[in-house]
């Protein structure tokens, strides 16, 4: 049974974890990197079906994440409806439409050419699900009474990153799409004021023929400094 006892008057419990000796860090986390090194953005996906359990794991481990005050100021909207996911890649593709030919600056488009990525979204029909990533930028309690979130963007962001971790984790892939603006998945998905689109994460597993672009992650010397 675990300790707990009262601090100021709320709860709390003891906390412990299993250690590693030196050795066991250095080849636990280099096993990690290398297992997460290969985890690669796809947009070809198959649509062989996924047992409706393993993404209730991704969304719980998500939602392991770290967050302002414990607010935990998200809500993961979950889409297998082809209806649904049909109305969501008209809707995206509508926007990408006019993002590649208005809204986008050269430069931009430029940067985009060794990912050949354009307006057309098949992917978010043909994966199995669609994980919508919605951020509440207040909540409410038990009563009704509004109360306010904090650092919801950060906090969504990092619970997004234990997500794709996740979604790796269980041998599929996934896509960050974030269609601009993307209020129209308020719309589709019928969510309240409070909760504000985040980020559209299809999830499958990668098609038999995929194929991703050949480019390179930042040496660490480019990403960190040590002091």
């Amino acid at each position: 049974m675990k300790k707990t006892k009262l601090i100021n008057g709320f709860p709390f419990t003891a906390y412990s974890k299993n250690s590693f000796n030196t050795i066991e860090i250095k080849e636990t986390s280099s096993s990690f990197y290398s297992w997460m090194n290969e985890r690669r953005t796809c947009r070809d996906f198959s649509d062989k079906p996924i047992p409706k359990k393993v993404i209730e794991n991704i969304v719980l481990t998500a939602s392991t994440a770290p967050s302002g005050a414990h607010k935990q100021p998200w809500t993961f909207c979950v889409v297998s409806n082809p209806e649904i996911k049909k109305q969501i890649r008209i809707e995206a593709e509508k926007e990408e439409y006019e993002s590649y030919n208005s809204r986008m600056p050269e430069e931009w488009k430029k940067d985009l050419l060794p990912l050949q990525t354009d307006r057309k979204k098949e992917f978010l029909e043909v994966a199995p699900y669609l994980i919508i990533v919605f951020k509440k930028i207040y909540d409410f309690d038990k009563a009704g009474n509004k109360t306010n979130t904090y650092y919801a963007n950060e906090s969504c962001g990092i619970a997004c990153g234990f997500l794709l971790a996740a979604i790796h984790n269980a041998g599929l892939v996934a896509l960050t799409h974030t269609p601009s603006p993307m209020n129209f998945l308020s719309n589709v998905l019928n969510r309240p004021v409070n909760e504000k689109p985040f980020l559209l994460i299809p999830v499958g597993f990668a098609a038999e023929e995929c194929w991703v672009p050949d480019i390179r992650r930042k040496e660490l010397s480019a990403v960190a400094v040590f002091f």
